[in-house]
C-alpha cells in the first residue's frame, strides 16, 4: 500500500513523530482535537508524549506515558525511558521526519536515532528558554542540574537538522549558537474558540484571570502576593485561578483568605477558558519566562487587556499601554498597580481591550491554516 494523501488527495503526506513531554487527555476533544485533526489532514503522524493519572494512553496516533510513582520521579523516568520509547517509534512507524520539542527531548532523540540506526530527521521545536527549565520549574532540587541543561542545549540546537522557534526571544537563543532557524511561527491558537465567536460585552462586575500552571516561572507567587495588596483597593473586583502545579498550596490560602475576591478552577477545557476571559476585564500573565504567550494571544483574540511580563516573548505580544500592561514580574508592587489601575476604570479596561482585539486578529490562525506551516517546515527539511 502507499502512502496516504494529504487533503483533497494532493502531495503524498510524509510520516512525522511529535515528541514532546505534554500531557494529553484522550479522547481530544475541542482545540486539541481540531489541531491534530487538521495535522492529520497534511501529514501522517504519531505523538510520544504523556497523560493525565487515569486517562487512557493509547489510541490510533497517540502513544502515552501515564505519570509514574511516586510522583517526585515521573519528570525523571520520562526523560530516562524517552530514548527507548523513540527508538521503538522509529522501528514501528519509520517517521521521515520528527518535530521534537524541547532540547532535553531532542537530545533523547539523537541518542534514539543512534540507537534504532534510523536516518529520520530531527527538527527541534523551540518554545522557551531552556535555561529556565532548571531554575524556574519544579523543585529547587532541579536548580543542581543546571550544568547538564545548560551543557545540553547547544548539543541539541547544533546537531538537529533544523529548528524552529516560535518568538523573537527563541530565535534570539538559537541565534546565538551560530543556527538560523528554518522556520519561525507561533504556537497554536486555536481561532474557532477565541476569535470566531463574537466579541462580549465587559460584565458589570470587574474581574481578572490567570491561566497556566501555577509555577514560580509564570510567577504566580508574585501574583498571589500582588492580589493581596490588589484586593482591599477594588472591593468589588474577583481574581479568577485556572490551573493547577507545584504552587496549589497558595492558590488554596488565597482562596481561604479572600473568598468572596478569589476563585480556583484546576481545569477548563479551550471553550471554558474563552468563556472565563470573557467573563473578565483583564487577564494576567505575570511570567518570568515564555517563548511566545499563547494565554495573551488568547486574550487578545476575545479583546481583553492583558497585563504581563515584561520578559522574554511577552512584549512581542503585550505593548504597554496600548493592549496591556507590562510589569516586573518580581515587583509585587508593580503588578498590584497594574490591576488596579485596570479594574477600577472600565474605560481603560476597554481602550486596552479594543487594541488586544486587533492584536488577536494578527497573530490568530484556523488549523487548517497551522497544519499547513508544520508541513511546510516538514517539506522544506525533507527536501534539503
Amino acid at each position: 500500500m502507499g502512502r496516504p494523501r494529504g487533503r483533497g488527495g494532493g502531495r503524498v503526506k510524509p510520516r512525522v513523530l511529535f515528541v514532546s513531554r505534554e500531557r494529553f487527555r484522550l479522547p481530544l476533544d475541542g482545540a486539541q482535537k481540531r489541531k491534530w485533526d487538521a495535522v492529520a489532514g497534511v501529514v501522517d503522524h504519531r505523538v510520544l508524549a504523556a497523560a493525565p493519572a487515569g486517562a487512557p494512553t493509547r489510541d490510533e496516533r497517540f502513544r502515552l506515558t501515564a505519570p509514574a510513582w511516586p510522583r517526585p520521579l515521573d519528570g525523571a523516568l520520562f526523560y530516562l525511558l524517552l530514548p527507548w520509547r523513540i527508538a521503538r517509534e522509529l522501528r514501528r512507524f519509520r517517521p521521515d521526519a520528527a518535530l521534537v520539542q524541547g532540547v532535553h527531548e531532542t537530545v533523547a532523540f539523537l541518542a534514539a536515532r543512534r540507537l534504532a540506526r534510523a536516518r529520520t530527521k530531527v527538527i527541534l521545536d523551540v518554545q522557551g528558554d531552556w535555561h529556565e527549565a532548571t531554575r524556574l520549574y519544579g523543585s529547587p532540587l532541579r536548580r543542581l542540574l543546571n550544568p547538564v541543561n545548560d551543557a545540553l542545549a547547544p548539543v541539541a540546537v547544533r546537531r538537529a537538522d533544523a529548528v524552529r522557534t516560535v518568538s523573537t526571544q527563541t530565535t534570539g537563543l538559537v541565534e546565538a549558537l551560530g543556527v538560523e532557524p528554518a522556520a519561525t511561527f507561533p504556537s497554536y491558537v486555536d481561532a474557532e474558540a477565541f476569535l470566531e465567536r463574537p466579541l462580549a460585552p465587559l460584565p458589570d462586575r470587574p474581574r481578572a484571570v490567570f491561566v497556566g500552571v501555577l509555577e514560580r516561572y509564570k510567577a504566580f507567587d508574585t501574583l498571589v502576593a500582588a492580589w493581596r495588596r490588589a484586593a482591599p483597593l477594588v472591593p468589588g473586583a474577583v481574581l479568577h485561578v485556572v490551573g493547577d502545579g507545584a504552587m496549589r498550596d497558595r492558590a488554596e490560602r488565597l482562596r481561604a483568605d479572600l473568598p468572596a475576591q478569589t476563585e480556583w478552577s484546576t481545569r477548563l477545557t479551550a471553550e471554558e477558558v474563552a468563556a472565563a476571559m470573557d467573563a473578565s476585564w483583564l487577564v494576567c500573565l505575570p511570567s518570568r519566562s515564555e517563548g511566545l504567550p499563547r494565554v495573551a494571544l488568547e486574550a487578545a483574540c476575545r479583546g481583553r487587556a492583558i497585563v504581563g511580563g515584561n520578559r522574554a516573548g511577552i512584549p512581542d505580544v503585550v505593548q504597554h499601554d496600548v493592549n496591556g500592561l507590562l510589569v516586573d514580574p518580581d515587583r509585587v508592587d508593580e503588578l498590584a498597580d497594574a490591576l488596579v489601575q485596570i479594574l477600577s476604570d472600565r474605560a481603560v479596561a476597554e481602550r486596552l481591550g479594543l487594541r488586544a482585539r486587533q492584536t488577536g486578529e494578527e497573530w490568530g490562525v484556523t488549523p487548517s491554516a497551522y497544519a499547513d506551516r508544520v508541513r511546510a517546515l516538514v517539506d522544506g527539511v525533507l527536501h534539503r
